[in-house]
């Protein structure tokens, strides 16, 4: 979704993420920290969405030229992975929350839940190539360790965390806040078939519509529900047959 020229080298994304590239000895002393710098970014696409992020603007927001701002950062790849993993440095670390492994699973899937549905930008960038942070990384730890408990071998602990997180960005990419436009858009197709389309040929529709539709958290809960009785089941299966490790 972007057109970096550093796009396709992690490297330079990599090194600013975990404090490896050296500091420039020549030149004028830096008047704003990387922190800074990403926090502007962040305090645009919170604003104004992801689409308005340009290195442009940021120096714009924070008052300097365009080229002194790549002193910090070489461009917009790498500026979005630092916003991404700082995004994170908040987060609840999932092994310290009180309780059996499900109650840390729902808590972190929870908050990531409401975090994505604050900030629907985070799901619009980490896509294809992501690029894991110290921030990342500690939570993605703390998350395999919240099943420490569990008896699931190593592997089933990580194909549990991704399968919940998965689970829970692909809601939360389904159910992201409509627009103004999109609201009338809706109103207008309900009240089409409102009046145009005979339910009863289709019956079984028309009894779960007079049921009324469960909103967003309402189904968000019943499917993390259903996918952490699948995850029980398993670890009750391992406990019997004594096959964890």
């Amino acid at each position: 979704m972007n057109s970096d020229a550093t796009a396709d080298d992690p490297a330079r994304a990599l090194e600013l993420l975990w404090g490896a590239r050296p500091r420039p000895r020549r030149g004028p002393r830096p008047g704003l920290s990387l922190e800074q710098v990403v926090a502007a970014a962040i305090e645009i696409v919170e604003g104004e969405g992801i689409a308005a992020l340009s290195m442009r603007r940021v120096a714009q927001h924070l008052g300097v030229g365009t080229a002194s701002l790549y002193t910090y950062v070489p461009g917009r790849t790498e500026l979005i992975a630092l916003m991404l993993d700082a995004m994170i440095a908040g987060a609840t670390l999932p092994h310290e929350v009180p309780g059996d492994w499900r109650k840390r699973v729902e808590t972190w899937a929870r908050e990531d839940w409401a975090d994505y549905r604050r900030h629907p930008w985070i799901l619009q960038v980490t896509a294809e190539r992501p690029l894991p942070g110290p921030n990342a990384m500690a939570w993605l730890d703390s998350a395999v360790r919240a099943l420490e408990d569990t008896g699931l071998s190593e592997r089933e602990k990580i194909d549990v965390v991704e399968s919940v997180d998965g689970y829970v960005r692909g809601m939360a990419r389904n159910t992201m806040e409509p627009t103004v436009a999109s609201d009338t858009w809706i109103a207008s197709r309900d009240a089409f078939l409102g009046e145009r389309v005979d339910f009863s040929r289709y019956p079984a529709l028309a009894r779960t519509l007079t049921a009324g539709h469960p909103d967003a958290d309402e189904i968000f809960e019943f499917g993390l529900s259903r996918i952490l009785d699948g995850v029980a089941a398993l670890i009750t299966l391992r406990a019997e047959r004594g096959q964890g490790s």
